[in-house]
């Protein structure tokens, strides 16, 4: 059997990881927390209930469209299986961590449409590690892999909060 092209592989590595990242951490563990169980805003709920939808939706669409990138850049988000070039093209020409903006989005718009405070304070753990996994693994791991290159990004594009214009290198 030939073996599949990098492109393909890195499309199938892509999806593989984001049912196991994010798809647990932005699926399964709220779902634990809160058993999806809808609560009850009474008036409010026309304010609140499409404010946790859109933020859901829009994590949903920057968390795809980031992983895109990296199968578009023949590797995935997986720190097993990078991509060969920085990715600063789409979402990363704005914030430096797409990803986890989206998945912190989804997870507290779960929050507002299930009234749980859980959530939100599973929320606050999950930033706390996503900062201290890029402090400690990917900001050193990205300087060393591509050097001024990085750097040069990073002085850029901010990793929190986004730039209002895209960075155009």
């Amino acid at each position: 059997m030939a073996q599949a092209a990098p492109h393909v592989r890195a499309w199938i590595g892509t999806i593989v990881f984001l049912f196991l990242a994010p798809g647990v951490v932005a699926g399964m563990v709220p779902w634990l927390i809160s058993g999806w169980r809808w609560h009850s805003w009474g008036g409010a709920a026309w304010v609140l209930v499409p404010i946790g939808w859109m933020a859901i939706a829009t994590g949903v669409a920057f968390l795809l469209h980031a992983f895109a990138l990296f199968a578009m850049h023949r590797g995935t988000p997986a720190p097993v299986a990078p991509t060969q070039t920085l990715v600063v093209t789409g979402a990363y020409r704005f914030v430096r961590n797409p990803m986890y903006l989206a998945v912190l989005s989804i997870i507290l718009g779960q929050a507002l449409l299930f009234g749980s405070w859980l959530l939100v304070l599973y929320a606050a753990i999950t930033l706390a590690t996503v900062v201290a996994f890029v402090k400690g693994y990917e900001e050193p791991t990205l300087t060393s892999t591509y050097g001024e290159q990085y750097l040069n990004y990073r002085r850029n594009v901010p990793g929190w909060w986004p730039r209002l214009t895209p960075w155009r290198p």
